[in-house]
């Protein structure tokens, strides 16, 4: 309803005679949904607006494969390449997966949790965000037979840090045909399986900053079959092999 121009003088003199406590009341009373409304639009604003400006560029993404890492370690995988790059930490990342853990022989109280790694790590595989996983031995076998990881013998060589790298450099074996399922279900008369070697790792350990961190067996780097970021990978191998001793 209309309030003619005498009712809403009449109202204003009435708001005004009130104390502060009476106008607040009143205010709460009658305006409340649309101060309501007003507070959750400036919340949804300002969430907005704070992570467009907080919110980091992935460089490269790191997995973490059966390894644990400390506070110094990290923040050499991390901030420490990015300093090391001249690139600003406040604007951009490297993205660790942490506490990924991959094996064929968990047991009952851990297989739900290495049935969880298995699906993310392929996840982050197909959607083209993993790009390096540093490993141990275990996990190196169960990315190698998988066909995740690239060969390095062709694309190393043509690196900055070749030389530093290439002695590092390891092989192990990728599954390329496996009839076991066909095999067990009576389907193939006989069991066949075909590998190869190729050289699709790097056993890190005795680089600087991984051997810093005091691993209890040896530790092993590899680039992801689809890595789309082969550049940026380039520069953190470099960052990585940086003042590292032959084996």
């Amino acid at each position: 309803m209309k309030l003619s121009p005498q009712e809403k003088a009449a109202h204003r003199a009435a708001f005004q005679a009130m104390s502060p406590g009476k106008k607040l009341e009143h205010i709460l009373t009658y305006y409340k949904a649309p101060i309501l409304l007003a507070l959750l639009l400036l919340f949804i604003l300002g969430s907005v607006v704070h992570r467009q400006l907080t919110q980091k560029e992935e460089l490269l993404y790191l997995g973490l494969l059966n390894v644990s890492i400390g506070e110094e370690l990290e923040e050499g995988l991390n901030e420490g390449y990015l300093r090391s790059a001249g690139l600003d930490e406040t604007r951009q990342e490297v993205y660790l997966y942490r506490d990924l853990y991959l094996s064929d022989n968990a047991d009952v109280v851990n297989h739900e949790y290495a049935y969880a790694s298995r699906m993310k790590v392929m996840g982050a595989i197909q959607a083209n965000k993993l790009d390096l996983v540093l490993m141990n031995r275990e996990a190196y076998d169960l990315c190698s037979r998988n066909g995740y990881l690239m060969a390095l013998d062709a694309w190393l060589p043509a690196l900055d840090a070749a030389e530093a790298l290439s002695p590092y450099l390891v092989s192990n074996t990728v599954i390329l045909e496996d009839n076991t399922i066909a095999y067990q279900l009576g389907e193939a008369a006989s069991h066949e399986l075909v590998t190869e070697e190729v050289k699709n790792g790097l056993d890190v350990s005795r680089l600087p900053l991984i051997a810093s961190a005091g691993f209890p067996e040896a530790t092993y780097l590899g680039v992801l079959a689809n890595c789309e970021r082969l550049d940026a990978c380039a520069d953190y191998l470099a960052y990585l092999a940086a003042g590292s001793e032959q084996p």
